[in-house]
């Protein structure tokens, strides 16, 4: 979470609004703004270690970030890319800003291109049909339903692919390359053998033929590994109860995914999403509008962003 300050340096509140959309694997929000200075502290990254890419579209206004190796000064109508997992610090002008949150687990195929753009604004004919497709979203969010989303992430998905251009110059010689090889590989090997009922952290330890402790540290940001299972099995779950044409009782897509309790896996789907496993298979995902999940939507308003920030974490 960034901490934000006046211009001057205090912490005395300024005027912002703030709209946000949970689009159940990405963060979508608007944002209007007086004048501000925003900083990532190396305290920050270590205490709350989220990983994500923050996409920001300034809508009006000026921008400039600082990180240890270079400087990104940015205005209207590019999009700018900070990973949430490296310090930095900055200030915007009165603005409207568009925001993106993309978890690394999204973009699993385009990890390095878009390591090798951070703290970069996409300035390429791509980069500026991607402002456009921002804009069109937030135009479009209000109107769409949640049965929309999966078109919404394949398609965003598409565009964030082909519009991120990898550059090694990008790339910060200080970056520890072998710790995203590891974690890449650990997701992709937990997708892989997703269904496996003997699927651990002691499987996974040693198909990466690395030590307890040096995993522990690849899966601390996401609770665990044990607690990232079970994420990516929700979710795998939740993709099939949503598919109208599976037509498998829920204990049997539950048991598939490792959950041998009907009760113990409904408790858990309730929790990762707000509501029970019989509600999707029965509205199919398609009925209302796009809103934020139950357990967020209590929260004060103040605390929601950075509760969202977290659950699209793992």
């Amino acid at each position: 979470m960034l901490s934000l300050y006046e211009p001057d340096g205090s912490e005395h509140g300024f005027d912002g609004e703030q709209v946000i959309w949970d689009l159940g694997c990405l963060g979508f929000s608007r944002i209007r703004t007086a004048g501000l200075r925003f900083a990532n502290p190396p305290r920050h990254v270590r205490r709350d270690p989220l990983d994500h890419w923050v996409m920001t579209l300034l809508l009006d206004g000026r921008s400039r970030t600082v990180t240890p190796t270079k400087v990104l000064d940015c205005n209207a109508g590019l999009v700018q890319l900070h990973p949430l997992g490296r310090s930095f610090e900055g200030e915007v002008t009165d603005s409207e800003m568009l925001i993106l949150i993309v978890p690394r687990d999204f973009c699993r195929d385009a990890v390095g291109k878009l390591d090798a753009a951070e703290f970069t604004a996409l300035d390429s004919g791509m980069g500026r049909l991607f402002a456009d497709f921002m804009i069109g979203l937030a135009t479009s969010l209000p109107a769409l339903s949640a049965g929309d989303l999966w078109g919404l992430a394949s398609a965003t998905k598409a565009m964030i692919t082909a519009c991120v251009a990898p550059t090694v110059d990008h790339l910060d010689a200080a970056h520890d390359p072998i710790g995203t090889v590891l974690l890449e590989r650990a997701r992709r090997f937990v997708s892989a053998n997703l269904y496996d009922p003997d699927l651990d952290a002691e499987m996974l330890r040693r198909a990466l033929g690395i030590s307890r402790t040096r995993l522990y540290r690849l899966f601390e940001p996401s609770g665990g590994v044990v607690n990232y299972i079970q994420h990516r099995r929700l979710v795998d779950a939740h993709a099939a109860l949503a598919n109208q044409s599976d037509g498998r009782r829920i204990l049997d897509i539950a048991e598939e995914r490792g959950f041998s309790d009907g009760s113990d896996f409904s408790r858990a789907f309730k929790r990762k999403f707000g509501y029970s496993p019989s509600e999707v298979r029965m509205r199919g995902l398609g009925e209302g509008s796009v809103k934020l999940h139950a357990e967020i939507e209590e929260l004060d308003p103040s605390r929601r962003w950075g509760t969202l920030l977290r659950r699209l974490q793992g």
